[in-house]
C-alpha cells in the first residue's frame, strides 16, 4: 500500500480509501444490495489487512447503519489513532423540519448522532455530502468551523457541487479565519469526466485532495456490457447517471477491455490506474462489497498506463449531462 498527504495536510492516509457505502442494512434504504453486518466484517477487515487506513461512510448510508457497522469493526480490528474516519452530513435523516440540509442546528445535531454511531468522539474528516440552497454558505462555513475547535472533527471536506460553490465556501472560510475544506470528493471516473473542467484545476491550485466517488462507474467498468449483477438491476441511482450516456460509454469500456486482456490484468487495475493517474487526483474511493473486490484493486497502484494507452481510453469520450448534483 501507499500511502499520501491528505492534501495541503500532514495527515497521512492510504492511496486508495474504502467506500462503505455498501454495508448496512438492505431494509432502512434505497440500496438492496449492500451487505449487513455479518458479511461487511470481513470486507473491512481484508481492507485494514491490505493496508487500507482511510475508511468513508456517511449518516444517511443505510441511515446510519453504516456508520454503526463501520465503528464496530473498526474498533475491534483496529486501533483508533491507526485509521481515518470520513463521515458526511446533509440527506434526509428523519421526517419533519431540521431533519436534513446544512443549518447550524443540523451539523450539530448530525455530528454527535454519528459519533454515537461509530463509536468514537471524533471522526478524522467531516464532509458536506452536497450544498444546501436553502442555508447560508456563511452559517454553514461557521458550524463546522466549531464542530472542528471541539475536537468533534480533525478536518473538513466537501463532496458532488459545482466549482463556483466550492470557490465560494473556500472564500468565505478564509475571509472570516474559519477551517477551509481539505478535501473534495466529486464525481470522477472514465465514463464521466465533467470534473476535468473546472474542478480539478481548482482544487490543484488551492492543494486541495481530491478522492473521487465511483471511480468503476458502480461496477460498469468492470465487467462486458451485457453482463448484469444484483446491484446493476436494482440500483436506480447508477442508471439515473449512466444510462443516458449508454451508446458512449460502451466505446470507453470496449477500449478499458482491450488494454486489460493484453496486459493480462482485471479491467478495474487499468480503471484505477487511470485515475490514479489523472492529476491532481489523491485517493479513489473504491466500494468493495467481496474479498476479491480488494484483492482485484489494491494491484493498480503498480500499474503505470503509457501515454498512449491513456489516449486510447480518453479519446471516446464525449461530454456528459451533469449528474450527481441537486
Amino acid at each position: 500500500m501507499e500511502y499520501v498527504k491528505l492534501g495541503n495536510t500532514g495527515l497521512d492516509v492510504s492511496r486508495l480509501c474504502m467506500g462503505c457505502m455498501g454495508f448496512g442494512d438492505p431494509n432502512r434504504w434505497i440500496h438492496k444490495w449492500v451487505l449487513n453486518e455479518e458479511n461487511s466484517r470481513p470486507v473491512i477487515k481484508k481492507a485494514l489487512e491490505s493496508g487500507i487506513n482511510f475508511f468513508d461512510t456517511a449518516n444517511v448510508y443505510s441511515l446510519g447503519s453504516s456508520e454503526e457497522i463501520l465503528g464496530k469493526a473498526l474498533k475491534d480490528y483496529a486501533k483508533r489513532d491507526e485509521v481515518v474516519i470520513a463521515t458526511k452530513v446533509y440527506f434526509q435523516m428523519h421526517k419533519g423540519p431540521n431533519g436534513n440540509g446544512l443549518s447550524r442546528k443540523a451539523i450539530m445535531n448530525e455530528i454527535d448522532n454519528s459519533l454515537k454511531r461509530l463509536g468514537t468522539d471524533y471522526v478524522d474528516l467531516y464532509i458536506i455530502h452536497r450544498w444546501d440552497y436553502n442555508t447560508p454558505i456563511e452559517e454553514t462555513m461557521e458550524a463546522l468551523h466549531d464542530v472542528v475547535k471541539a475536537g468533534k472533527a480533525r478536518y473538513i471536506g466537501a463532496s458532488a457541487m459545482y466549482t463556483w460553490q466550492f470557490q465560494k465556501a473556500l472564500h468565505v472560510a478564509e475571509k472570516n479565519g474559519w477551517t477551509r475544506f481539505v478535501t473534495m470528493q466529486d464525481h470522477l471516473n472514465l465514463i464521466y469526466r465533467e470534473e476535468e473542467r473546472e474542478m480539478l484545476p481548482l482544487c490543484k491550485e488551492e492543494k486541495i485532495a481530491i478522492t473521487p466517488y465511483s471511480p468503476l462507474a458502480s461496477g460498469r467498468l468492470t465487467r462486458d456490457w451485457s453482463q448484469t449483477t444484483r446491484r446493476s438491476k436494482t440500483d436506480e441511482v447508477q442508471r439515473s447517471k449512466y444510462d443516458a450516456t449508454a451508446d458512449a460509454d460502451r466505446l470507453v469500456v470496449e477500449r478499458l477491455a482491450s488494454i486489460a486482456e493484453k496486459r493480462g490484468v482485471p479491467r478495474v487495475q487499468i480503471a484505477l490506474a487511470w485515475l490514479l493517474q489523472k492529476e491532481p487526483v489523491t485517493i479513489p474511493i473504491i466500494g468493495a462489497t467481496k474479498i476479491s473486490h480488494l484483492e482485484n484493486a489494491v494491484p493498480a497502484l503498480s500499474i503505470k498506463l503509457t501515454s498512449e494507452e491513456i489516449s486510447s481510453l480518453e479519446e471516446p469520450y464525449v461530454p456528459h449531462h451533469i449528474v450527481g448534483f441537486n
